[in-house]
């Protein structure tokens, strides 16, 4: 059974993901215990929280060091019997996975933007749940992009990301999505959206350059995720799907 730990969301975690963590707290903090698979969590930012109350986590990620970060955090949490890691991609999870699908959750945190085929990503996912399972999707928002360069006085960057080109010379790729693109994303994977929001409308603005009380902080990002103009310019997109 989970533990009696706080709900992750009242921890002091960043601000920035204030808005995810409400969104999965109905979820995680009922006090049954979920198996949850987390693709690209390699260092536990969402998995170690998770597990601490009580659900039992398998990290999926491509990166053996960001593995090894996950379980000394695990350890350091004293939840390592309940975080296991496997090196692989999400677009191989039937591979990687083998028989141990079934989950109740899935956790797809700033991944779709670097894979090779995001819909190959999102079906494997899909595939990985069981039916009325969940996922939780965090993407990077066109919008936002755009906002954030021209503010730091890049207009070149800022219209190149307006216009969904590459990146300068140099500089990594970085796919970014739409709201009208991440639910056609999430449909064509043949799973049900809920309703998406804002993550960091503001909290990367007001955190950087105004020294603003967190709590605060945090607080005007929960009243600003679900609500438009605002959630429209915010750094990412978040969501909950379901499968049929």
């Amino acid at each position: 059974m989970p533990t009696e730990s706080a709900s992750p969301s009242a921890e002091q975690l960043p601000a920035r993901t204030a808005a995810v963590w409400a969104a999965l707290d109905p979820l995680v903090d009922t006090g049954v215990a979920l198996r949850v698979l987390d693709v690209g969590g390699g260092s536990g930012m969402f998995a170690v929280p998770l597990a601490r109350l009580g659900h039992t986590l398998t990290v999926v990620d491509p990166s053996a060091d960001a593995l090894a970060t996950l379980h000394r955090r695990a350890q350091t949490a004293g939840v390592g019997e309940r975080v296991r890691g496997v090196q692989g991609d999400g677009d191989l999870l039937h591979e990687v996975l083998a028989d141990d699908g079934g989950y109740d959750l899935a956790l797809c945190h700033s991944v779709l933007e670097v894979v090779d085929d995001p819909a190959v990503t999102l079906r494997e996912i899909a595939g990985a749940l069981r039916p009325g399972g969940q996922v939780s999707l965090a993407v990077a928002n066109r919008a936002g992009g755009v906002l954030a360069r021209a503010l730091a006085g890049q207009p070149a960057d800022a219209l190149a990301v307006l216009g969904d080109r590459g990146p300068a010379p140099g500089r990594p790729a970085r796919r970014r999505f739409t709201p009208e693109a991440l639910l056609a994303l999430v449909e064509g994977a043949g799973l049900t959206p809920g309703a998406w929001r804002g993550v960091s409308v503001v909290a990367d603005l007001l955190e950087t350059a105004s020294g603003a009380d967190p709590a605060d902080v945090r607080q005007l990002e929960l009243a600003l995720a679900e609500v438009s103009p605002y959630r429209e310019v915010a750094a990412g997109l978040h969501l909950l799907a379901t499968r049929p």
